[in-house]
């Protein structure tokens, strides 16, 4: 992976479904907004790329694909996701907050009993995030959370599978540079104040 060479920061957030991880991203924006920097908000996978509709229909359970045509689809509209919205925005010095990136291929993907090396290096092209935050909550409680939200469940939202995806991201700050586990079954804001606390920490806000 390449390191960011550009004035802006790249912050990620990553976890099972139902870690918190968009919420924590969201929190983290607002937070970052509110002290003057410029900040995007943005998301993996994407709604506008060329494979978005795809992605959603396979996710949805209403087509089905092969594991790694799947995250070859992720690749794809990560590529875009770079190109058009990621990296411009690093380019001007604004902070980008990313909801998902491709420590989730690698999870996911591996959780499809998918090679781990070749998942790294299908993405080994793409950016490495300044900061990853990996939410840490039991597989039970992610699912306990999705279906209080009512929306059904998606294709990797079942706990058995969830528990493959887990045994991924535990590793991951093992593999990578800059990548935090956080407990994730604290409340919002404590979860918040150390994700608040690490990052006041790397950009100076007192």
């Amino acid at each position: 992976m390449k390191k960011n060479p550009h004035p802006g920061k790249f912050i990620v957030f990553e976890g099972l479904d139902g870690s918190g991880q968009s919420t924590q991203a969201k929190l983290l924006s607002d937070f970052l907004n509110k002290n003057n920097f410029q900040t995007i908000l943005t998301k993996e996978p994407t709604k506008d790329s060329k494979v978005a509709g795809k992605i959603k229909e396979i996710l949805g359970k209403k087509i089905k694909i092969k594991p790694e045509k799947l995250q070859e689809l992720f690749v794809e509209d990560r590529r875009e996701h770079l190109e058009k919205t990621i990296i411009p925005a690093l380019k001007s010095g604004k902070i980008v907050v990313c909801d998902r990136y491709f420590f989730s291929t690698f999870a996911y993907g591996k959780s499809e009993e998918l090679d781990l090396e070749w998942l790294i290096k299908m993405n080994d092209e793409f950016l490495l995030p300044d900061i990853t935050f990996i939410l840490k909550v039991s597989p039970r409680v992610c699912v306990q959370r999705i279906e209080e939200r009512g929306e059904g469940k998606q294709f990797f939202e079942i706990e058995d599978k969830l528990e493959k995806v887990w045994q991924t991201f535990e590793i991951l700050p093992n593999l990578f540079e800059n990548v935090y586990l956080i407990d994730g079954e604290k409340s919002i804001d404590e979860v918040f104040s150390e994700v608040k606390e690490l990052i006041s920490s790397e950009l100076k806000i007192n």
